[in-house]
């Protein structure tokens, strides 16, 4: 084959490809992509990305499979740790140029204690919070998708109720059933206070015996989570974004009026 042939089909190649406008300018294009690298790291890293629309920036943050506590869990795990998240959420709410927080939920549950401190630290949140359940949001997953000040579930997503568990050495002494019941009654009563159901009919759910086939407790599908109270409405994710942006609107518009009106007095 020519030279003058060889040429001909490689600039044809060439032309079959559209050129980024950007391409010559490597650092151009690294800011102007939505997705560039330190926004990737960031996700690796804490499961969490920022995003921007018109003049509002919220942190989207994913608590997915199990919520690891004081032990670590095996490499094949898929697992949330609280000590990445706590120190996050607290960054957020600190953090002026945030406006708002949005909570993404697939998770099995996990660590009692450990879910509940990342619970508080959300339900203690001054700054708008939106929270969606996908796929599952069970047993500890339940008190974390009630924290947020508006919450949402998926109509295929799930969420399971059910007693506090333990693994390992139990000792079988009256003490240890008033541990469990003691445990159990902090999850009962952070449910009931950040949600629309009463403790008397979420332990009446937990306690259960017809449903679980090796355990007792409540499977709650989409719209059943919100026929409880336990969620406020079935939504998708576009859903969840547009409340989010709407609560941000309205503390915006009620600092400006408290602004407004301090001045004038």
């Amino acid at each position: 084959m020519s030279q003058k042939s060889k040429n001909n089909k490689s600039s044809k190649n060439n032309d079959s490809f559209v050129k980024n406008p950007c391409a010559d300018d490597p650092q151009r294009l690294e800011s102007d992509s939505p997705i560039n690298e330190s926004h990737t790291d960031q996700i690796g890293e804490t499961g969490s990305v920022l995003t921007s629309h018109k003049d509002s920036i919220i942190h989207c943050l994913t608590i997915i499979g199990q919520i690891e506590g004081h032990y670590i869990l095996s490499q094949q795990n898929k697992t949330t740790k609280y000590e990445h998240v706590i120190p996050l959420l607290v960054s957020i709410e600190e953090d002026e140029r945030i406006d708002g927080l949005l909570i993404l939920l697939n998770t099995v549950g996990g660590d009692v204690e450990a879910g509940l401190a990342i619970a508080e630290v959300i339900s203690g949140m001054k700054k708008p919070s939106v929270s969606i359940v996908l796929g599952g949001g069970h047993s500890i997953g339940i008190p974390l998708a009630v924290a947020a000040k508006k919450s949402f579930i998926a109509k295929s997503a799930s969420m399971t109720v059910h007693p506090v568990r333990t693994t390992g050495l139990t000792l079988g002494v009256p003490q240890t059933f008033e541990y469990f019941q003691k445990m159990q009654d902090r999850i009962t009563t952070f449910v009931a206070e950040n949600s629309g159901i009463s403790k008397e009919r979420y332990n009446r759910l937990v306690l259960n015996t017809g449903e679980l086939v090796m355990d007792i407790g409540t499977i709650l599908e989409g719209q059943e989570a919100v026929d409880e109270g336990l969620i406020d409405s079935v939504g998708t994710v576009s859903d969840a974004i547009d409340a989010l942006y709407d609560m941000i609107k309205k503390q915006k518009s009620r600092k400006k009026r408290s602004s407004k009106s301090g001045k004038s007095g």
